[in-house]
């Protein structure tokens, strides 16, 4: 006789509670973020796209990191300024921690800025970090665990803003 296993496995509506987890930097809200979040609605794609705008010295919420792990993709938005917020960093390591974790899809895209320039923590990127750096450590592991987040975003297949222009 065979007992069948009593775990039960969620179904997708019931783990997840957004399709499409948006990460962007507030330069993007009122113009690429906006219209890419519009489409999602538009096409029935439950998305969140964070409005609380966290004040400075705010740490991201813990409802803030549960949308992330509830979402099934995570669509990063990597602009030249991303890297100066902390927030943004804080989101792209959760991320790439429930990408490998809880298997959930994350997609960069890169807008008005060259997957190098993240990898490579160049240009803005360099500088933000370097400023990071300087105001907590260049051994802090937060920082640490930003700049291994970057170089693993920008080694995924995403797409360019270039090629749509």
């Amino acid at each position: 006789m065979r007992i069948e296993s009593q775990v039960h496995e969620p179904k997708v509506d019931e783990w997840f509670n957004y399709d499409v987890f948006l990460s962007f930097r507030v330069g993007t809200r009122h113009s690429f973020t906006s219209y890419l979040y519009g489409a999602l609605r538009q096409s029935r794609i439950h998305a969140f796209m964070d409005d609380s705008g966290l004040e400075r010295g705010e740490e991201v919420s813990a409802s803030l990191m549960q949308a992330i792990e509830r979402s099934q993709i995570a669509l990063v938005i990597f602009s030249p300024k991303y890297a100066a917020s902390r927030w943004c960093l804080d989101e792209l390591v959760k991320i790439m921690e429930c990408q490998r974790s809880l298997v959930q899809v994350a997609i960069p895209i890169f807008y008005e800025v060259d997957p190098s320039v993240i990898g490579r923590q160049t240009g803005t990127y360099g500088e933000a970090m370097e400023r990071h750096e300087e105001r907590l450590g260049r051994e802090n592991n937060g920082v640490m665990q930003w700049r291994k987040a970057l170089i693993a975003a920008a080694n995924i297949s995403g797409f360019s803003s270039s090629e749509y222009q």
